[in-house]
């Protein structure tokens, strides 16, 4: 496993970026450039990762909605998901991660029509379309599961990789976003071991959060810092290990520097404890 967060040092060049990592302790990185609008800079930065030992993780593409009912707003999506994809691969990040996108007007929002056969015939075209736009060699284009909409659970996400049918097509795999129900919070060690069996060589990055089960009706689940809910982290971290010893594990969704660093000293100890049985 490497660990992976957003950081609080400056990082505005290869060096600084590589000064920030080590500050941390990190040995995953998320991308550090938002655009590809200068090559020269981004084979800087992929050299400076490969010199000091770094992985970059993911390029992030959120906020686009490649399968969007409105048409302008589904293009651009698309649009932006491909320059996103072309900067994974220059760069030499291990993916470029979004979501399917939905059928609501949000990029992410839940709808009654994210679930119907045209949909997944839609993210299907869509996710054709960017990857064989970009032609990417060494990055993937990957999609995380989702709580309300496709995928959903390890079954549809592999139903989707077969329909897709483009070598560079991956998963990236965040258990939290999944545990959706009282059933999925209380076993989702048993969760994250199938999407783990049926997923595995797909998965190329991981995101690192926690949930959290409140006793009020109807249900309600949040997501937490790392340590505060109950996601089965000895199970996640050791289906990682198993799967691949530079798979980066990336921290995400707290508010400033000391949750961050909270977050980590969490995961190593159990890290540490696990190589420890």
């Amino acid at each position: 496993m490497r660990l992976g967060a957003p950081l609080f040092k400056p990082s505005d060049d290869p060096d600084s970026w590589i000064s920030a990592l080590a500050y941390h302790g990190y040995t995953a990185a998320f991308c550090p450039l938002k655009d590809l609008n200068d090559p020269n800079l981004a084979q800087a930065y992929a050299d400076a990762a490969t010199q000091n030992n770094i992985v970059i993780a993911e390029v992030g593409a959120f906020g686009n909605n490649p399968i969007s009912p409105d048409d302008s707003i589904r293009k651009q999506g698309i649009e932006n998901c491909q320059n996103k994809l072309a900067l994974a691969d220059a760069i030499g990040a291990r993916c470029c991660v979004n979501t399917s996108g939905s059928r609501a007007e949000g990029w992410a929002s839940p709808h009654a029509d994210n679930y119907a056969p045209e949909t997944f015939d839609l993210i299907v075209e869509s996710v054709r379309t960017i990857i064989d736009a970009v032609n990417p060699t060494r990055s993937f284009y990957t999609l995380e599961m989702m709580p309300y909409m496709l995928p959903d659970s390890p079954e549809s996400n592999l139903d989707l990789i077969k329909a897709v049918d483009r070598k560079q097509f991956a998963v990236h795999f965040d258990p939290v976003n999944i545990v959706n129900s009282p059933h999925r919070y209380y076993n989702n060690g048993a969760l994250i071991r199938d999407c783990f069996k049926i997923l595995g060589p797909y998965i190329k990055s991981c995101h690192a959060k926690d949930i959290l089960l409140h006793d009020k009706l109807t249900t309600h689940l949040d997501e937490v810092r790392p340590g505060l809910g109950n996601l089965d982290y000895t199970t996640f971290l050791h289906e990682i290990d198993k799967l691949d010893s530079d798979m980066p594990l990336m921290i995400e969704h707290l508010k400033g520097e000391e949750e961050y660093a909270k977050a980590a000293e969490h995961i190593r100890l159990l890290w540490k404890a696990l190589w420890n049985r």
